[in-house]
Order: structure tokens, then sequence, then C-alpha cells
């Protein structure tokens, strides 16, 4: 072969090198062009989704607010109508589950943790002023309509920071309850406080987030004992006090 001929051949292939390398090149980045394309439509369906839990959460603590009115749970009217909201919150759940891949349940999760944080405060409200309990992680899902413990379910640490969340809740409704002389509440509303900052002594809590909310719990167990210690030097004890 000719040094001319070989020169030819060379820049030939240098040639189809060259457009293998930008072919390849091209390919990945249309590859990953549709990956962020669709990733962007999936984001955009969870969002709108959200918004609609984020709606039917904010009726039923709009609702719950009620409660500290002193007389709008008389004979537990407040908490059947809350629960009559729940189906609502369990179709607009419904409808988020639907806008992704259940496999892909926790690469979202930050979307809606919130809500369901909030969701878990809300439910955990309507068991305590039914039954003066906390509400168990398997009432929880009944009621929120999800899965306990895998899939679509309400994850441990959201669960917790609901449960704190009911604590503050607890704190103003005890003042709130002197103010329409339930003198009762303020006693069940401290010993379930109480009860709840002891479990949590009991966790080893390294997240950041729920660390500090929980460093909270201290301030409400004190406003709460602030009540009560002010009813019984009034002589306002009551001598049973239960739910």
């Amino acid at each position: 072969m000719s040094a001319t001929s070989l020169d030819a051949a060379m820049v030939l292939d240098s040639v189809e090198q060259e457009e293998t390398a930008r072919a390849s090149v091209l390919s990945a980045f249309q590859s990953v062009g549709e990956f962020l394309s669709q990733d962007h439509e999936m984001r955009e369906r969870i969002r709108e989704a959200v918004k609609g839990v984020e709606q039917a959460s904010r009726e039923l603590s709009t609702l719950m607010q009620l409660a500290h009115r002193g007389t709008a749970n008389d004979g537990g009217r407040l908490c059947r109508q809350a629960r009559e909201k729940l189906p609502a919150i369990q179709e607009k759940l419904r409808c988020l589950q639907q806008a992704f891949p259940v496999e892909l349940y926790h690469r979202f999760h930050d979307h809606w943790k919130f809500c369901m944080q909030q969701l878990t405060f809300l439910c955990a409200f309507i068991v305590f002023l039914e039954s003066g309990k906390l509400v168990t992680q398997e009432q929880l899902a009944e009621m929120l309509g999800v899965n306990i413990d895998k899939g679509f379910c309400v994850e441990l640490e959201d669960m917790l920071q609901g449960f704190l969340t009911l604590a503050t809740e607890l704190a103003r409704l005890a003042v709130n309850a002197v103010t329409y002389k339930d003198y009762r509440l303020p006693f069940t509303i401290a010993n379930f406080i109480n009860e709840l900052n002891s479990g949590f002594r009991l966790l080893n809590l390294k997240n950041d987030h729920l660390r500090k909310h929980y460093d909270g719990l201290k301030y409400d167990v004190r406003k709460v004992e602030g009540v009560v210690y002010d009813l019984s030097i009034r002589g306002l004890k009551p001598t049973s006090p239960t739910q």
C-alpha cells in the first residue's frame, strides 16, 4: 500500500472514530434528556397531587380548631365530623400514590412528608379527643388509607413529628379548657403529655430536625404543669382526672 493510500485510510479511520464518539456522546445525552423530561413530568404530577392533599388537610385542621371552643366536641360531635372528612383525604392520597411508581417512594418522599406529619397530628388529635389515648400506627394507617410499614406508608419520623405537634396543640388546649371551666381536661392532658415525654426519652434521637422538635416538648410539659399547678392550689383539681 502506498503512503498516500495509507494516509487516506488513517484519515478515514480517524473520521469514523470521531463520528462514533460523537454519536455515543449524543446518545448518552439524549438518554439523560429523556430521563430529566420524564422526571420533571413526574414531579409536576406529584406537586399537583400534593396540593390536593394539602387542601384536604387544611380543611380538617380548620375543623379541629373548634376543639378549643369547649362545647364544640360535646358528645363527640367534632370527632364524628372530623372522621367524615377522612374519606376525602384518603382519596387525595390515592391520587398521590398514582402519580409515581411505588418503588420510587423514598426518592420523592420529601414532596409530601410535611403533609403526612400534619395528617398524623390531626389523626392523633382526633383519637385523643375520642379516647384520651395515643393513636397507634395501625389506627393511623387505617384512618389515612395507607400501608402500615411498606410501600406508601407513614414514615416513623413523620409519625413522631406529628406526635410532637400534638403535644404543642394539647398544651394550648389545656389553657383554653380552663377558660370554659373544664378543669378535668388539663389533668388528662398533663398525664398524657408526661407519658408521651417518657416515651420519647426511650429513643436515641440523632435526626437533627426531629431532635430539635423534641427539645421543644419540655416547654409543652412545663406549660401544662403550670396550668395543673394553678388549678390545684385553687382547689379545682377533680377527684378523678380521667376523661
